[in-house]
């Protein structure tokens, strides 16, 4: 599902300066090995997949929008494989080093290989390399949630005509800083309507 093989018609496309719409993302990791409480069991994965898609399509998400996400294991991967599937400029922001960001957020969860993978196969189909938090912005307080919020300014900047939060989320606070809940309070606060995808309601 995730290495589908690249059409031509869906190779990358330079990011424009203003695009349509900015569709923020964010969601839920794939669960860890020894989760108490799942919350995205691995069993999880395609109906998630297939629930980014039918939102995706819904919109009319295309070319002339530019999705944001950081890329961790779990929903953003999956969506931004399917973005990239229906031509949608796609831009990863990480909130630490490259190498640390896919040791921390990539290969610890369930099925370590099959995310490294699907990180491979993202990266490898970007118009522009990943943004990295800037160093000072990351000593400013925990990195993930600085990196929300450096998500959400960017994509305020950009003079789109709509930014938009799509996320999978269960409702609940985060296992840490810089959840999903996290970045949709941040939009909330700052006038950004949000699209939930609910993981309670598709067990």
């Amino acid at each position: 599902m995730l290495c589908a093989p690249m059409q031509a018609s869906q190779r990358p496309k330079r990011i424009a300066a203003a695009p349509r719409r900015v569709l923020l993302f964010s969601g839920h990791r794939v669960d860890p090995p020894g989760r108490v409480v799942p919350r995205f069991p691995p069993e999880m994965v395609v109906p998630v997949s297939h629930r980014i898609e039918s939102l995706l399509d819904r919109i009319d998400a295309g070319a002339d929008d530019l999705a944001i996400t950081q890329g961790a294991a779990g929903g953003d991967l999956l969506f931004a494989h399917a973005c990239q599937q229906r031509r949608v400029p796609l831009r990863l922001m990480l909130p630490l080093d490259e190498r640390d960001f896919v040791n921390r957020a990539v290969a610890e969860s369930a099925e370590p290989e099959r995310w490294r993978a699907a990180w491979r196969h993202v990266r490898s189909r970007l118009a522009e390399a990943p943004r990295r938090l800037p160093r000072g912005e990351a000593l400013r307080g925990n990195p993930f949630e600085r990196c929300n919020e450096w998500m959400l300014d960017q994509a305020l900047a950009l003079g789109a005509q709509q930014v938009e939060l799509l996320c999978l989320w269960d409702g609940a606070a985060g296992d840490g800083p810089g959840g999903t809940a996290h970045l949709v309070d941040a939009a909330r606060r700052r006038g950004v309507p949000v699209r939930r995808i609910d993981m309670r309601v598709l067990g």
